[in-house]
């Protein structure tokens, strides 16, 4: 005797099973692959540091023994962005980003001070020195902001004069590939390095101009880099972001400071 199962409740039945069953598969890899990510996303992160920093050519292939063996020419530092000071990591295996988020560790960032649209900043910044070889002495800043279609997170490094850029790249984003992505193109990273963030009245003039920087022009040659085409909004988010974290709101105090032998 054979049974019909061609029925309508029997298709459902198997469907939502094989629903289930994949469900139970997919969350199970996610929960058991969810160390190796978290450590593949810091691996990535200290790769993007290197080259910020000038211990790597951009886009190295860097394997995870050579990373640990290069950032050891690095130390990690906490910033007190209130008091421009060094401190202490607020907690265990501190994530400024995650701390931005939590009103325990952040604070709002009042609407007129807030020209990089972040709402909120941490109240302790993760900062790091190159303290070994051909680099020594520079610092590397954390930087974000709003471009076009979301927040910009990066590092700026500046040389040991603390004005002088030595690199400026982004390890999170979603701006336009070709347009706003060009944020990582090699060449317009390159453009940055040497320029001045500050000027002879110590305001942050670096940016991004809308168009080609003329180099007749000494404050364009000497502060800023060529716009990004097609992108007026991701090159003002860098412009912004810049001006932020350089500033009275960001760094600027620490960086007093540290010059100063006081931080």
């Amino acid at each position: 005797m054979s049974s019909n199962n061609d029925t309508i409740g029997k298709t459902i039945t198997v469907a939502l099973l094989l629903c289930i069953v994949c469900s139970v598969v997919v969350s199970g890899a996610a929960i058991l692959l969810k160390p190796e990510q978290v450590a593949n996303k810091a691996l990535d992160m200290q790769r993007n540091i290197l080259a910020i920093g000038g211990l790597a050519q951009p886009g190295e292939s860097l394997t995870k023994a050579k990373v640990e063996e290069l950032f050891g020419q690095i130390e990690q530092k906490y910033v007190d962005l209130n008091t421009g000071k060094f401190t202490d990591a607020p907690f265990p295996n501190y994530d400024q980003v995650k701390a931005t988020k939590d009103p325990k560790f952040s604070e709002v960032i009042p609407a007129d001070q807030d020209i990089s649209s972040l709402k909120r900043k941490a109240n302790v910044a993760t900062v790091y020195k190159v303290v070994s070889g051909e680099s020594a002495g520079r610092l590397i800043l954390p930087v974000s902001g709003y471009g076009l279609w979301s927040t910009l997170y990066g590092f700026v490094a500046l040389e040991s004069d603390l004005n002088t850029v030595a690199g400026l790249g982004f390890y999170s984003h979603s701006e336009t590939p070709g347009l706003g992505g060009e944020v990582d193109n090699p060449r317009w990273k390159k453009m940055w390095i040497g320029k001045k963030i500050y000027d002879e009245s110590g305001n942050v003039a670096a940016k991004v101009k809308k168009g080609m920087v003329n180099p007749d022009v000494a404050v364009e040659k000497q502060h800023q880099v060529d716009g990004l085409s097609g992108a007026t909004l991701t090159s003002k988010g860098v412009s912004n972001l810049i001006k932020f974290w350089l500033g009275d709101n960001g760094f600027a105090s620490f960086l007093k400071n540290y010059k100063a032998g006081e931080a």
